[in-house]
């Protein structure tokens, strides 16, 4: 059962609800209610302020998101998050971790207030939610066994070898990169999370995970039992901002004015050196740009 935190609970540092106790149909059953939910003209700006946080729907795949022992929620993403909303007069996070496939239902529904977790614009993401300007822009690339036996280096490379399989997160943004280069069904391996595709690799069930370059320098860097590809040449330059609703128009706009901002300190350049981003990638690429990604 979710229940409603209170603002001391958040503040005494209640980073997150482990999701792995989470499904989607309990969410919607328990999920949090908002003075919104109750028929008040309450913003989720405003209701922010007035609970001292917001919930944010994040995943637990480092250097995007990360969800420590203690609960609390870090990452390149969440960090930032953090910071940008402290400017705006909301102290702190509340973590739910959700698969990605479930990050714009749950949005929309009002089971967070947010999404901070590295989830990658692309058109059909940018018609049902509203992201704010880029946070992270990053690469592609493919988690091999060791020494890449079938030289797998570009999405041109799976296309011309049908025999080929490739692990992806379900609902990631890495599918529908597949489904865009119409990469047959019986060639895709979908997988819950990040530790299950170097799973389906190491047991031979697929040729290569297709995931974040970063991500995958970050899963073999406590793993080696797979290796990572130079980034995909021929892949999309993706990115990743916070994602509001459609209709929380004040919050985004405060934000973006408040994003661009931080983004020109010293703490951003920081957070993002801190989590292996480049800290000048994300500036002058716009979310409409990255919006017109396919999938």
């Amino acid at each position: 059962m979710i229940r409603q935190y209170s603002r001391s609970a958040a503040m005494r540092g209640v980073g997150v609800i482990a999701a792995g106790l989470l499904l989607a149909g309990s969410l919607s059953a328990c999920s949090t209610t908002t003075a919104s939910d109750a028929g008040t003209d309450v913003s989720t700006l405003q209701n922010g302020k007035d609970l001292g946080y917001l919930r944010v729907g994040i995943a637990n795949e480092p250097p995007y998101t990360e969800v420590n022992a203690d609960g609390s929620v870090h990452g390149g993403e969440p960090d930032v998050l953090r910071e940008v909303l402290k400017t705006m007069g909301i102290g702190e996070i509340q973590g739910i971790i959700t698969p990605y496939d479930a990050m714009i239902p749950g949005l929309n529904a009002n089971r967070w207030d947010v999404v901070a977790a590295g989830l990658f614009m692309k058109q059909s993401r940018c018609a049902a939610v509203a992201y704010s300007e880029p946070i992270i822009v990053s690469t592609e690339s493919y988690g091999t066994p060791v020494g890449n036996p079938k030289n797998i280096t570009t999405l041109a490379d799976i296309q011309e070898n049908t025999d080929l399989k490739i692990a992806v997160l379900s609902g990631g943004f890495e599918e529908g990169i597949l489904k865009t280069i119409e990469l047959p069904q019986d060639q895709i391996v979908l997988v819950k999370d990040s530790r299950s595709g170097m799973e389906a690799v190491t047991a031979n069930r697929a040729d290569a995970f297709l995931l974040p370059t970063l991500s995958l320098r970050s899963l073999v860097q406590q793993d080696p039992s797979i290796e990572v590809t130079d980034p995909i040449e021929d892949a999309p330059r993706t990115g990743s901002g916070a994602a509001f609703r459609k209709g929380d128009t004040e919050l985004l706009a405060e934000y973006n004015k408040q994003l661009a901002i931080f983004k020109e300190t010293q703490a951003y350049t920081d957070i993002m050196v801190k989590w292996g981003f480049d800290p000048e990638a994300a500036k002058g690429v716009t979310a409409a740009e990255l919006c017109e990604n396919e999938g």
